[in-house]
């Protein structure tokens, strides 16, 4: 099936994993480094995106709710309704962060911080 945009509801996470994403005035955000699965109910918890950094040093990852991502053919890449000064002030992790108490702790303060309704209820 194709989605709104035009694209299919379907892709391998190895896609995912390294495309850019963007926010709507088409400011580079950073790169989606991981997807986080929640294995209880079969949902996609959140994108890690990489943000700032050089080659991996002094990176901040942030758990990004995996609806407020929609993919841009002609980016080809994700565009997210945030700009750099909400991703900025967004909460930060590590990985250790992201994996601790089963990802629900970044889980919720993602989706309370960019106020995304939650999935799970």
């Amino acid at each position: 099936m194709v989605t709104a945009s035009g694209h299919t509801e379907a892709i391998q996470a190895s896609r995912v994993i390294g495309t850019e994403v963007y926010n709507t005035e088409g400011e580079h955000i950073g790169t989606i480094e991981d997807v986080m699965l929640e294995k209880t109910n079969n949902s996609i918890m959140f994108a890690v995106i990489g943000f700032g950094g050089f080659l991996g040093i002094g990176e901040k990852y942030h758990a990004v709710p995996w609806s407020a991502l929609d993919y841009d053919p002609s980016r080809g890449g994700y565009v997210v309704p945030f700009t750099k000064d909400q991703l900025k002030a967004a909460p930060v992790h590590d990985i250790a962060d992201l994996t601790g108490d089963d990802g629900y702790k970044a889980r919720d303060a993602s989706y309370s911080y960019y106020q995304v309704p939650p999935y799970w209820v």
